[in-house]
């Protein structure tokens, strides 16, 4: 077995939810990433820089912000930035997923997912985060910590990461009921 099917994730996370609307529309909400600022707890929008939006190989540069509590002991990035990501699939009405672009514009292992079901006459909405290897980011961030503290970081930034996903979809659900 190859050593990355052995080794567990960095970061694995996933939340669920049902919304009174059909994969369809759902989808056609959460795939229109300059819309994650309706919901996200840190991407504020951002545009289309490359191919056709919302379609594999299309690229997406988010605005994001993050403030100076989050994970406050570690070196993380605060207040504003930009992220590049790669739609990995889209499958309307099924599935949507984009991985994070390192510095040098590389899809990292850092994958963002929607995944879309119908249940109850609605739609059942899971996100989900992976990151198999440690990115370009988590790098530079846990660059100088000695073990400890790198076990630490992990699991705080495990912690944040699921509360992100959980946050996210309620506030979706929010944004796609009150406008149907």
């Amino acid at each position: 077995m190859a050593e990355s099917q052995t080794r567990a994730p960095v970061f694995e996370a996933q939340a669920e939810i049902n919304i009174d609307a059909t994969p369809a529309e759902v989808y056609a909400a959460v795939s229109d990433l300059p819309r994650s600022g309706e919901w996200s707890s840190e991407c504020t929008g951002g545009e289309w820089i490359e191919g056709t939006p919302g379609t594999p190989g299309a690229v997406f540069r988010g605005h994001n912000v993050r403030g100076d509590d989050v994970v406050s002991w570690a070196p993380v990035v605060r207040g504003e930035w930009t992220t590049e990501a790669e739609v990995l699939t889209a499958v309307a009405g099924t599935e949507f997923s984009w991985g994070i672009r390192d510095s040098r514009g590389n899809t990292q292992p850092s994958v963002w997912s929607f995944g879309m079901s119908p249940e109850n006459g609605g739609c059942r909405l899971v996100h989900r985060f992976r990151m198999d290897t440690p990115t370009e980011g988590i790098r530079k961030i846990t660059a100088d910590m000695d073990a400890g503290e790198h076990r630490q970081f992990l699991t705080d930034w495990g912690t944040k990461v699921a509360a992100d996903l959980r946050d996210t979809l309620r506030r979706i659900k929010v944004v796609i009921e009150e406008t149907r």
